[in-house]
């Protein structure tokens, strides 16, 4: 199983971008995939999932600026961010699952950094 993020990068408070998980080396289409993020010096946090089905489960904290979503015929999951605030500066990975209560940590250089700052 290998899922490689992208997309991640500096963005000013109040902008937008699209984060990029593809899956590899697994049947991605019959999987759950969760966004999980950790900030500096916080636990990691599951901020929204996505079943096969394309049903979704998103964290209170960010619904409403937070969109998952996947395309199973380029094994990719996105994450759309918008309406960016300094909180959301945080390492995004990407992992198989379908529980939001349960992150773990990223593996040695995972996930995609963003940055919001102005």
């Amino acid at each position: 199983v290998q899922l490689v993020e992208s997309g991640g990068g500096l963005v000013q408070p109040g902008g937008s971008l699209r984060l990029s998980c593809v899956g590899s080396g697994f049947a991605f289409s019959e999987f759950s995939v969760k966004w999980v993020r950790q900030a500096p010096g916080k636990e990691p946090e599951c901020i929204s999932v996505i079943n096969p089905r394309g049903e979704v489960q998103t964290r209170d904290s960010v619904k409403g600026r937070v969109t998952i979503s996947r395309d199973n015929a380029n094994n990719t999951v996105y994450l759309q961010i918008n309406n960016s605030k300094p909180k959301d500066t945080a390492l995004y990975y990407c992992a198989e699952g379908g529980d939001i209560r349960i992150a773990l940590p990223p593996k040695a250089g995972q996930g995609t950094q963003v940055t919001v700052s102005s």
